[in-house]
């Protein structure tokens, strides 16, 4: 993250409320900055700095990374004026942490998806010239076999010209097989099973880096650990 940020946007990191309603609270003179009362939204801030509202101080959280086990029926935005978002499945006390979804999984797929507020850490993660490897598990029509594993590895180019990265298919049983890519074209995975005639019929991520989704309800979230950390940033 920045070294500052506006005012308005460092209140809502802590909670206080939307962008929105706190330019009015910080026109109303009722924050102040290193005991000065700022009424400029826009004012920079630094993690140094005095920060009250309402004389009472406010602090920023510091990083968070969390897991969440993403469900069928929503998409991975921070807003849709006509779907239901990921956002809404982040627990209330991390809703204004300005976290932001890494990557995306597609509405109808499943699975493994991580929110940070550390901006240099998603753009590491989501960036092709790291290739985070990323397992799916695809149930889908048909049964892969040799041929479609030795594809995946030699890299798929699809109908419309998309070439993919080396992949690898691992075939488990009739009609259902493990994906691993390491970049995330729009619906690649979907797409590279049915360029093969492996139609998918469902799709869960179930691995990111050295991540693995585990136990984890589906629909819910959790912090990761400070070992899990540290596994993201070994890319």
């Amino acid at each position: 993250m920045s070294t500052k940020s506006r005012l308005d946007k460092y209140l809502a990191d802590c909670g206080a409320g939307t962008r929105s309603q706190l330019r009015h609270v910080i026109r109303s003179s009722r924050v102040r900055v290193d005991g000065e009362v700022q009424k400029d939204p826009g004012y920079p801030v630094g993690p140094d700095q005095s920060v009250t509202l309402d004389g009472m101080p406010l602090k920023r959280p510091g990083r968070l990374i969390l897991m969440m086990n993403k469900p069928a029926g929503y998409v991975t935005a921070t807003e849709d004026a006509w779907e239901r978002t990921v956002m809404e499945l982040l627990p209330e006390t991390y809703r204004a942490s300005d976290l932001k979804p890494v990557g995306r999984l597609d509405k109808e797929t499943e699975g493994l998806l991580l929110f940070t507020n550390d901006g240099a850490l998603l753009h590491r993660l989501i960036s092709p010239k790291r290739a985070v490897p990323k397992v799916y598990l695809a149930r889908h029509e048909g049964k892969a076999g040799e041929e479609d594993r030795i594809a995946f590895e030699a890299g798929l180019e699809l109908e419309d010209g998309t070439k993919c990265r080396p992949a690898l298919l691992e075939i488990l049983a009739q009609g259902e097989s493990l994906v691993m890519v390491t970049e995330g074209k729009y619906h690649q995975v979907r797409r590279m099973m049915a360029s093969r005639g492996l139609p998918v019929q469902y799709l869960r991520r179930i691995r990111e880096g050295s991540l693995s989704l585990g136990e984890l309800p589906l629909g819910q979230c959790r912090l990761l650990s400070e070992d899990e950390i540290g596994l993201l940033e070994k890319y």
